[in-house]
């Protein structure tokens, strides 16, 4: 009996932290941090730390639960998502919409009382992009979602840097813009893989209404952009040579890799996908690593 509740119990604590999605909050910590060091040139103050980055992961992970509440239709008609814990029933929609709600009020409170209301200003903007603007005004809608919904995802760093500085200003900017522009191709790649789950749940992906040729000509022209955008780092003084070359590097695989896809018959570029998400962990990695102090 006991071993069988304590089965049960890990199961239901697993099911609750998937709803977080914890992959993608773990990239939000690693932007936010980037920020953070950036804004200080090197680590500031260890509370600060703690409490901006358990601030930032609580809206992440809020925001999560309640872009699946409001997806749980949807989710449940996909093949990529029918298996989440919402629409598979091991969580049930009213505890997962009380949990988001917490981890949102949550993450507030900790911003407002031990950061500073800049940050918690972003925080909100962040949280309201994704919730409000792309799950519930752009994503069942119109393909515009992945861009002007990627804005909440562009924040981040900029989170770190004002819950450290207390101001906005052009190297916070980089960091949103090279996260801004990233951010579509790294997504268009897995929409074209399930177009037709998204044409099936109704949901209007660049994919589905514009076709594959079309989903592709977009992640070149974006993925062609992020190159020189990447490189703004050590063209303002933020970063040295080291950070310039790698950059220059993983952009130009970036951008090979990109043009394969595009004149790939195949629809699927998992290859890339993955990419794009290790290219991103280096470019922070390497920007913290050769910041000019």
């Amino acid at each position: 009996m006991v071993a069988k509740a304590v089965a049960t119990y890990t199961n239901v604590v697993r099911d609750y932290i998937l709803l977080t999605k914890p992959g993608i909050v773990m990239l939000v910590l690693i932007t936010a941090l980037t920020g953070m060091y950036l804004a200080k040139r090197g680590f500031p103050d260890s509370w600060l730390i703690f409490w901006s980055l358990l601030g930032t992961g609580l809206a992440s992970a809020g925001s999560a639960v309640l872009n699946q509440f409001f997806d749980r239709d949807i989710d449940a008609v996909m093949s990529r998502t029918k298996n989440r814990p919402i629409p598979s029933g091991s969580v049930s929609s009213v505890n997962a919409l009380l949990f988001g709600v917490i981890l949102l009020t949550l993450s507030l409170y900790i911003m407002l009382a031990f950061v500073n209301p800049v940050a918690t200003f972003f925080t909100v903007m962040a949280s309201f992009f994704y919730v409000v603007v792309y799950t519930l005004a752009l994503k069942r809608r119109s393909p515009l979602a992945t861009e002007i919904g990627g804005i909440s995802g562009a924040l981040p760093p900029v989170i770190g840097y004002t819950s450290v500085t207390g101001q906005f200003g052009i190297e916070p900017l980089i960091l949103f813009l090279i996260m801004f522009v990233w951010q579509p191709p790294h997504f268009w790649v897995l929409a074209v893989k399930y177009a037709e789950d998204y044409r099936k749940a109704g949901v209007p992906t660049l994919p589905v209404v514009k076709g594959i040729f079309q989903t592709k000509v977009r992640t070149l022209l974006y993925t062609a952009a992020l190159f020189p955008i990447s490189l703004l780092p050590t063209l303002y003084g933020i970063t040295g040579k080291i950070y310039f070359f790698t950059a220059f590097a993983l952009s130009l695989v970036y951008l090979i890799l990109t043009l394969r896809f595009f004149f790939s018959k195949s629809s699927r570029g998992m290859s890339l996908f993955f990419y794009s998400i290790i290219y991103l962990a280096l470019l922070f990695s390497v920007m913290v690593f050769d910041m000019v102090r």
